[in-house]
């Protein structure tokens, strides 16, 4: 579906598009042929951001910015309002998040913070745009950003892991019923690998060796995403896609073998995984 959307041109939509891999992704979009319009928080960054854009548009391709806080239903549909009234949408990415340090039953501020911007940016996303996308009967695609957080939740952050886990489970939905509404629009689940971007600069200067830029991550998507996969679980300089693999594979098994939850981190069960893991 990838290819058709692009054919047929039109706009990109891409919410936390300022900065990351929302930005990469809107380069790669612009130098595709379409249209951009970048969503996120308003100030400098966003403006630096369209000019950024701007120099990698095609023919009579133009970028837009709508700031928006995708935690704000109505400031969600006053972006696709003006999407809309720009054009058609080829792609849509909903792409914001934010990370917070969060406890089981600490920190419940940060708890409504994350789950408002990464999980109901996501569902506002989908509720302002798809019923009109639908309606357009051309063929587009969805993009949902994920985390290997929300698949395997590893302990450290509950409340960033359920969030992503939501938005695993919202894609997978949303691809199943835009086939049984026969849509000619495909849902991809994006999910990075250790990615190094603005905000992991602020804590580390220098990139370090094992994570990707976001130009890496974006093409690793672009590339499955003209493939068909619904689930894109992005490599990086440390963890290969075998070493994704046995960790998802392991985290399911909990559950079939009823091991203790997130047995991967249990130390009766520590040197089993480092076995189980090890494929080299």
């Amino acid at each position: 579906m990838y290819f058709e959307s692009i054919e047929q041109g039109g706009i990109a939509v891409v919410t936390g598009g300022a900065s990351g891999v929302g930005l990469a992704a809107a380069e790669r979009f612009a130098q595709a042929g379409l249209s951009v319009m970048l969503a996120d928080l308003p100030g400098e960054t966003l403006d630096q951001a369209q000019e950024q854009v701007r120099g990698h548009l095609q023919n009579n391709a133009q970028v837009f910015t709508v700031p928006t806080d995708v935690s704000d239903a109505e400031a969600v549909q006053a972006l696709a309002d003006a999407t809309f009234a720009a054009g058609e949408v080829a792609v849509l990415m909903n792409n914001a998040g934010i990370a917070r340090p969060s406890g089981s039953w600490e920190k419940p501020d940060a708890w409504r913070d994350i789950i408002e911007v990464n999980l109901f940016g996501v569902i506002n996303g989908v509720q302002a745009f798809l019923p009109r996308m639908i309606a357009a009967d051309r063929p587009a695609v969805v993009i949902n950003t994920g985390s290997k957080q929300g698949i395997t939740t590893p302990p450290g952050n509950p409340a960033y892991n359920v969030s992503k886990a939501g938005v695993k489970v919202l894609t997978e939905m949303l691809a199943h019923d835009l086939r049984q509404e026969k849509a000619p629009i495909s849902a991809h689940l994006f999910v990075p690998g250790f990615t190094y971007t603005g905000m992991i600069a602020r804590h580390i200067p220098d990139k370090p060796a094992a994570a990707w830029t976001s130009e890496q991550t974006v093409d690793h998507l672009i590339t499955r995403i003209s493939k068909g996969d619904f689930y894109i679980l992005c490599p990086d300089n440390d963890v290969p896609p075998e070493r994704d693999k046995r960790r998802v594979t392991w985290a399911l098994g909990d559950i079939i073998e009823n091991r203790p939850a997130l047995s991967r981190w249990h130390p009766d069960y520590a040197d089993t995984f480092a076995k189980f893991e090890k494929f080299e």
